[in-house]
């Protein structure tokens, strides 16, 4: 037993420095191993979160609607209110058009007023300025008239 033992304690020296490497080496890998795949994980973490985590978001959501047995609310005043919004918009349209005519109307009208008013002063003062001219007025003395 004493030679085994002896023998063991050989053996056990001479794989000492050979186990003390190969566990330094191993601690070496794993480190390399462990900064390659971080960043992998980490990619394929933001991967799941922006492609597949929102379709299959979108997948269930249609499945509960479509499995639901009563619409909500929510999905049957949706239609109603854009039909209410459509033709309240359309009745003011309307209403902004028969505005829009009849203020057309009255300035035409009212053009018309001014523009025989303007030929109707011009006329005038041609009158009264053709008679200062017989009588020998001054054109201030006219003017003075005339206003």
């Amino acid at each position: 037993m004493g030679r085994i033992k002896t023998q063991a304690r050989r053996t056990a020296e001479q794989v000492r420095p050979v186990a003390s490497t190969a566990r330094e080496v191993a601690s070496h890998r794993i480190e390399d191993a462990r900064v390659w795949a971080a960043p992998m994980f980490d990619r394929a973490a933001h991967s799941v979160e922006d492609q597949i985590a929102p379709k299959v978001s979108q997948f269930l959501t249609q499945a509960a609607e479509a499995i639901d047995p009563s619409p909500t609310l929510r999905r049957r005043g949706r239609g109603r209110w854009s039909t209410i919004a459509l033709l309240a918009g359309f009745a003011a349209c309307a209403v902004g058009i028969v505005l829009y005519r009849n203020n057309a109307r009255q300035w035409a009208d009212s053009m018309k007023d001014t523009s025989a008013d303007a030929s109707r002063w011009s006329g005038e003062r041609e009158e009264s300025t053709a008679r200062a001219e017989e009588t020998g007025a001054t054109t201030d003395e006219t003017s003075r008239r005339i206003y």
